[in-house]
This record gives structure tokens, sequence and C-alpha cells, in this order.
């Protein structure tokens, strides 16, 4: 794919940009480069789209401010809207999975002007909650919550980038689809719960003997050797930014997404063993009142660009075919 370097005014990005007509920019989350979307890029090539997906801020080759408060929401969707007048666009619909989706939607709150609609994938839109993230998050003697052992700088960095392959192998299977049914008492894993104080994150996962079919060798080895590269901290800080993005949120609470938007999330997506992630969804219209889709795939976990290619890709391109070019 057409992999290029693009001097924005906000940061130097490194983006795959293929195909030709209106604009679709496609931003991945944790623990992923623009690389994860390549079964989407080609798809919506091939559908007479323009398609530009970047290593986002701390990834890949995109570059890594060096200060924690350089990575909140408001960066990343000014590193989106930056972007766009980088590539002499004056309008995209913006697509993003997981941390790409809570950029997504808030970029599609913030500046309506510069995006047309928004698809989420993974993480739905949400309300404000009634104080900083970090006091609800559940914590005890033994454990904490995987957003919680992320917030001090330096710990998970060291556990993960011990062995970014075994680190990334185990996160990405324990994650997905085929790591369990993720129903009460089933024993699936899940990487992003409760971590041991003691232990760690990663001792806990199942190493399996085999990559998932959808992660071919040659694409897993890709995301190793960025990870490899740029190390996990750029990664890593955006979620030490959640009370901070909570406060700089305040002047948006209660606003609505005023653009057509899509949602879908996978069926075992570890997200909805959160309590109440469900009831979150289907309120989701009251925030969101023109989503013209909310959809569950079956069987799929977290990782649904790549666990679910072809469907994800023609949920897309049917939106986007919906909008016409407006």
């Amino acid at each position: 794919m057409n992999e290029k370097n693009i001097q924005t005014r906000t940061i130097d990005m490194s983006v795959l940009d293929e195909g030709s007509g209106p604009l679709v920019l496609l931003c991945h989350g944790f623990p992923e480069t623009k690389h994860a979307w390549r079964h989407q890029i080609a798809a919506l090539a091939e559908a007479g789209y323009r398609a530009v997906a970047p290593d986002m801020r701390g990834y890949g080759k995109t570059d890594i401010p060096a200060h924690v408060d350089q990575y909140t929401v408001y960066h990343c969707v000014g590193d989106m809207v930056a972007l766009l007048d980088a590539l002499g666009e004056e309008r995209a619909v913006i697509v993003g999975h997981d941390w790409g989706a809570t950029i997504a939607w808030q970029a599609a709150l913030l500046r309506p002007d510069r995006f047309r609609a928004v698809a989420a994938l993974s993480v739905p839109m949400m309300g404000q909650p009634p104080v900083p993230p970090t006091q609800i998050f559940p914590q005890n003697d033994e454990a904490l919550f995987y957003t919680l052992y992320f917030q001090e700088p330096g710990v998970a960095e060291a556990e993960f980038e011990a062995d970014p392959r075994r680190t990334l192998r185990k996160l990405l299977f324990a994650a997905s689809g085929e790591a369990g049914s993720r129903k009460p008492g089933d024993g699936t894993p899940n990487p992003f719960g409760m971590v041991n104080r003691s232990t760690g994150l990663l001792v806990s996962l199942p190493d399996p003997a085999a990559l998932p079919e959808w992660l071919p060798a040659a694409d897993f080895d890709r995301v190793v050797e960025a990870f490899r590269t740029s190390g996990f901290k750029g990664g890593l800080n955006y979620y030490r930014n959640l009370d901070r993005n909570w406060e700089l949120q305040q002047a948006m609470a209660g606003a609505k997404i005023a653009i057509p938007a899509l949602f879908m999330i996978g069926e075992r997506d570890t997200g909805l063993t959160i309590p109440g992630m469900d009831q979150i969804i289907a309120a989701m219209p009251s925030l969101v009142p023109d989503l013209r889709g909310s959809h569950i795939l079956p069987g799929a976990g977290h990782w649904l660009p790549q666990e679910r290619p072809s469907e994800v890709s023609a949920m897309l391109t049917e939106f986007l075919g919906r909008l016409g070019n407006d």
C-alpha cells in the first residue's frame, strides 16, 4: 500500500493513502497501528473512496511527543483536522476503533463542519460521568482495573516491552473472539479487566500455540516490529489522560452528535463484560440522534477490522453510499 510521511502543523504522521474520491479517515486503537485497517483501505479504495489511515500520535512511524499531557483527545482531534488540511481535503468521514473510536466521536462532536459522518467500532458514544473516570474504576488490595494499572508511567511499559512479540501475541489473542464466548463462568481471559498488583497483566493470559487465522504471520511481524521501534509509552499515555480529558470535556457535557453515525461491536468484545455497557449502547440514540445503525457481529471479539474484515468493510461502504458525496 501507498505509505508516506506527511508533515502537519501538529505532528509528522505516517499514513497509508489509497484510492480517490470522498475522503475516509481511519483511526486505529491500542495496541495497533495503521496496518490494522489494511482490509478496509483496499475495500474503500475499490468502492471509490480515498482511504487514509494514519499511525496515530505516539504510534509506529508517527511522532511520539515526550510529555504525558500531549496525548489528550483534543490533541488527537487536532491531529485529524491538521491531517485534513495537509491532505488538501475540506471534509471527511471519520472512522475509529477502540481509542480511535473515542477520538472519532469527539471529532464528530467538536468539528461537524470538517467531519460529515462518523463510524465507531467497539467503543460507543458515552456521556460524561459525574466524577473523573479513575474514581470509578474498581480496585482492591490484590488487583486494580487495567486502566488504573496503566496510570503509573513506566510500569506497564516495563512489562510490555520486555518481550513485545509475547505481549502482542497474548493481548491480541485474549481479546479476540477465538479466546472464548465471554459468557459468565466460561473462563474466557480478559486482558482489559482486573490486573493483579503483584504479577501484572500478561501472566494470567494464555499464550496461544498459533496465531488466529485473521492475523497472518507477516502482518503480526509488522505490528511487532512497529512496537519494538516505538515502544508502548505513546499508546499508554492515552489512558493517562482519562481524567484530564474529563476536565477538558466539561464544556461539551450534554452536547449531541449532529452528524450521521454508525456503530458496531463484536459479540465477544471485552468491553461488553463491563457492567452497564449494554445499557450504554442501548441509550446511544439519546446522544447520537442520527445513529443509522448499531450492529453486534456474532462471534467476533475486540479486533473487528481484522477479525471480520468483509463484514466491517461492507457495513462501512453501505453507510457511506447512503451518505452520498455531500
